[in-house]
This record gives structure tokens, sequence and C-alpha cells, in this order.
């Protein structure tokens, strides 16, 4: 049996509970839980649900319990299980859980207004969704890097995740807006404070063809602290 059936059939056995169960926590029919068991496949949403309702992550659900067993990826695309003695090569590196938890990748434009709004952004509030762990706050959000202002270590198509729990310090990179309501991510620099003893800091560009902002100068307000970086390395 594949790693996924063997996953949910132990798992279900171990909660005392039935594939009829499973199919209420995921809001899916009986014989799609049955589908899932048989071929190995499911879709990252419902895998999601999946994980959630049998208490495991969903790199677990999709490659197994066993630590003596690697995932492995045949020519015709198949996943399978070698045991860790028959590697062969250097394991450096290993499956992690990606987050099960859904936040919303929102506009600048909904950002600048993170300040006012009295409740969080829904997952479906976004124009798409991206996957966290339970560490972040129900205020997180992703946003989209646009421009070139800080390359090369920021690049256009990065998503950064937003804790707006998180109070900045000097050399985060952070997420402010503007009298316009819109936001832009910089670095953060503290460079005092004024008579009232609000802090003033600075707002830095990584590429040097930018300006630097002052909040002394500039109605600036932080929305939140960089808290992860996501990226494709690779586009097509």
């Amino acid at each position: 049996m594949n790693a996924l059936g063997q996953t949910i059939k132990s798992r279900l056995s171990a909660l005392r509970k039935t594939q009829g169960w499973l199919a209420e926590r995921a809001n899916v029919s009986h014989n799609a839980v049955s589908k899932w068991i048989k071929t190995g496949k499911i879709s990252r949403e419902n895998a999601v649900l999946v994980a959630q309702a049998l208490s495991c992550s969903v790199d677990e659900l999709l490659l197994g319990e066993g630590d003596d067993l690697i995932p492995t990826v045949n020519a015709a695309g198949q996943s399978r299980s070698l045991p860790a003695h028959e590697k062969g090569f250097d394991q450096n590196a290993k499956p992690v859980p990606l987050g099960t938890r859904a936040i919303p990748v929102i506009s600048a434009i909904q950002a600048g207004a993170m300040k006012e709004i009295t409740m969080p952004y829904s997952p479906g509030d976004g124009y798409t969704t991206i996957y966290v762990d339970d560490s972040y706050s129900q205020w997180a959000f992703g946003l989209e890097i646009e421009g070139d202002s800080m390359m090369p270590d920021y690049k256009p198509g990065d998503v950064v995740i937003i804790e707006p729990e998180w109070e900045p310090r000097p050399g985060d990179c952070v997420a402010a807006k503007n009298g316009k309501q819109e936001a832009t991510f910089k670095k953060y620099r503290l460079r005092g404070s004024n008579p009232d003893g609000n802090d003033i800091f600075e707002l830095l560009p990584i590429n040097d063809n930018y300006p630097t902002v002052r909040s002394d100068e500039t109605p600036l307000t932080i929305i939140g602290v960089m808290a992860e970086l996501r990226r494709k390395t690779r586009r097509r």
C-alpha cells in the first residue's frame, strides 16, 4: 500500500476512528477517502484538512511516518521509500512540515489598511494563499515583493510573511505604510526619538539607486516585521 493510504489507516486505527469520521472532518464523501487510500493521491487543500484531523504534519501524511525510510522518485515520477542503508548518497536534507494554517497574500493597498481594520484578513481575502505553522498570530499575512529596491537580497516575486504582532529591531526588514495607505518593504533602522518620546526611524532600500526615508520627514507607520522569506528558485 502507498504511504498516504498506510498513514491514514494507521492514524485512524490509533485514534479509533472510521473512514466515515474522516470524510466528515474533511467535508468530502466516503468514496473520496477510499480513493485517497487506494491511489495515494490527494489535493494540497485536502491534505491539510486530513493532517489536521489525524494530528500529523502534511509531510508525515504524504511520505509516511517511518524514521528509517527516505522518499525517492522513480523515472515515472512515482514516489516510493527506500531503507536508509540503501540510499547510497550523502543525505544532508530532510522533509519538514510546510504548515497547516492558511494565510492570505494581500496587495500593498490591503497591507496599508492593516492599522485601521479591526478583524484580520482571512485566507480568501488575498489573491492567493500560503501555508504557515501555528507560531504566527492571527494577523500574519504574506506580501509579494515588487520592483528592485531591495535587490539583490529580495527579488520581484518573492513573498515575505509579515508578523504585525512583533516589534521591529534594528536590522529587521519591515512592511510600513505611507500617507497614501500603501505598503512598502524596507530595512528598519532606529535613529533616536523626538521630544514626545516617539521613535524616529529610517527605512533603507538595499539597492543604492533608491532613497532612504525617515519617519520625521515622511508619514510612516510600521505594519509588521518580516518573519519568513518564500522564494521560487525557478519560475518554469
